[in-house]
């Protein structure tokens, strides 16, 4: 018995230290005890938020809330623990020195049998960087989007898009959309695109582009193509779409000139 005794507290101890050792954040709260109070945080928890142990122990994990701490995440974990169910969420915290930094929180309700009690064990991980590219991706694919859409006012009541490079299908939905939405807060009388630079292209680009037209003239604008190869007026015959129902143009200047007469 006393081996098997001395084995299990070298097998806690052992827990313990590779708890202690992870990178994560660990934390055990009493809900029994008033304020659901944290009873156990491991290294990683004081190493992510900068408190030290006696400073965390007896407290509310709320400690690390602060004015931009979204309430809604606040509203999620206190019905999460309220209702003795799982959650996962990514939630703002701030640290000792009061800089912030993104939490993927993980909360688990544990039932001991023997005490008849639940407790709660968080796992807690600065996700802080992964944040920052997301918010980074995210302002780059806005960047490339309006790249993607330049209109550019040549005349008064007359623009130019000009398409070049690969276009597929959705890049031109996504296309559709952006100018739509210019179009429908400024005045444009008339829309030029320009198909010159075009290289690769499918059949689903060539139909959004004559469906481009029926939506300009919902908009009032009208659609005036420069800039047709061979090969694309081959295509759009072979798909039974009429060029005659466009205004089409050799080029861009004298689509240009003709609608400044």
């Amino acid at each position: 018995m006393k081996k098997h005794a001395v084995k299990e507290q070298i097998y806690y101890q052992l827990l313990e230290r590779a708890i202690d050792h992870t990178r994560i954040g660990v934390t055990i709260t009493d809900p029994n005890q008033p304020d659901n109070p944290i009873i156990y945080a491991n290294e990683g928890f004081t190493s992510i938020s900068g408190y030290d142990e006696e400073e965390i122990i007896g407290r509310n994990c709320r400690f690390l809330q602060g004015k931009e701490t979204d309430p809604k995440a606040v509203n999620q974990l206190r019905s999460a623990i309220k209702n003795h169910q799982s959650i996962t969420i990514e939630i703002l915290n701030y640290k000792k020195d009061g800089s912030t930094f993104w939490n993927e929180l993980h909360i688990d309700p544990i039932y001991i049998e023997e005490e008849e009690q639940y407790y709660f064990v968080g796992i807690q991980k600065d996700v802080s960087s992964l944040k920052s590219a997301e918010e980074n991706l995210t302002s780059y694919m806005k960047e490339i989007s309006a790249l993607s859409t330049p209109i550019v006012p040549i005349a008064e009541g007359i623009s130019v898009l000009p398409l070049i490079g690969s276009i597929d299908g959705e890049r031109l939905h996504l296309i559709t959309n952006n100018i739509t939405s210019e179009l429908a807060n400024r005045r444009h009388e008339f829309l030029i695109v320009e198909l010159s630079g075009l290289q690769h292209y499918d059949e689903d680009v060539i139909r959004g582009i004559y469906r481009l037209n029926d939506i300009l003239q919902l908009l009032g604008t009208e659609l005036v193509i420069a800039g047709i190869s061979p090969d694309f007026a081959l295509k759009s015959t072979n798909l039974d779409i009429d060029l005659s129902t466009l205004k089409t143009f050799a080029t861009v200047k004298e689509a240009i000139k003709l609608h400044q007469v």
